[in-house]
């Protein structure tokens, strides 16, 4: 998803909740700012889809939530919202909450070009204050590639790049799979400029 800064006044949170109930569009809300979500690629779709599918089929029985798209993350001790592409919660906190989850184990944000900065930058810096945040998985949607910020018994978050051939593994749910699986099918093309 793309997000895009709108003219909009600044709203506090009960202000925002109310008014995108009646948006046709979804909005992330950070530090009072609305940013519309625009849609995505093919790929990116396609990308988003066959991750909520794979967690899902793996957590099935688990306790565990996989949310798409539409769920908000709180981030944690603030009053933003974002929407990831994936995210999984296990935490007992959230099975109370109806509009957003706070504390996901695992986020997956599937890049375009307008968002990867973003992505790797500011959004990553929102995320991982949470404490209960492990995995943070950048999928590419033009070539077989990713890179996982996984958060290390020490509490340091290391990277690990994954390309053609890697078995990915997600310890935050106990999960390895081939990054193949993924991107069966697709074809892998450069976003036009």
């Amino acid at each position: 998803m793309i997000a895009v800064k709108e003219n909009f006044p600044r709203f506090t949170p009960e202000e925002y909740f109310a008014w995108e109930e009646k948006q046709l569009e979804k909005y992330e809300y950070i530090d009072g700012e609305v940013y519309a979500m625009s849609g995505g690629s093919k790929n990116h779709s396609l990308i988003s889809v066959r991750f909520i599918t794979l967690l899902s089929n793996h957590l099935e029985g688990s306790g565990c939530e996989t949310g798409n798209s539409d769920l908000k993350v709180n981030i944690v001790a603030t009053d933003n919202y974002t929407y990831p592409d994936v995210s999984v919660t296990c935490d007992e906190r959230d099975k109370t909450t109806t509009k957003y989850i706070t504390y996901p184990c695992l986020i997956v944000e599937v890049l375009s070009d307008s968002t990867e900065s973003y992505d790797r930058g500011g959004k990553f810096r929102l995320y991982r204050n949470n404490p209960v945040l492990q995995d943070y998985l950048l999928v590419s949607s033009v070539k077989i590639e990713m890179d996982l910020y996984h958060k290390n018994d020490a509490g340091d978050w290391v990277i690990i790049n994954y390309q053609a051939g890697d078995i990915v593994e997600l310890k935050s749910i106990n999960l390895s799979f081939l990054i193949e699986k993924v991107y069966r099918g697709l074809v892998l093309t450069p976003e036009p400029e």
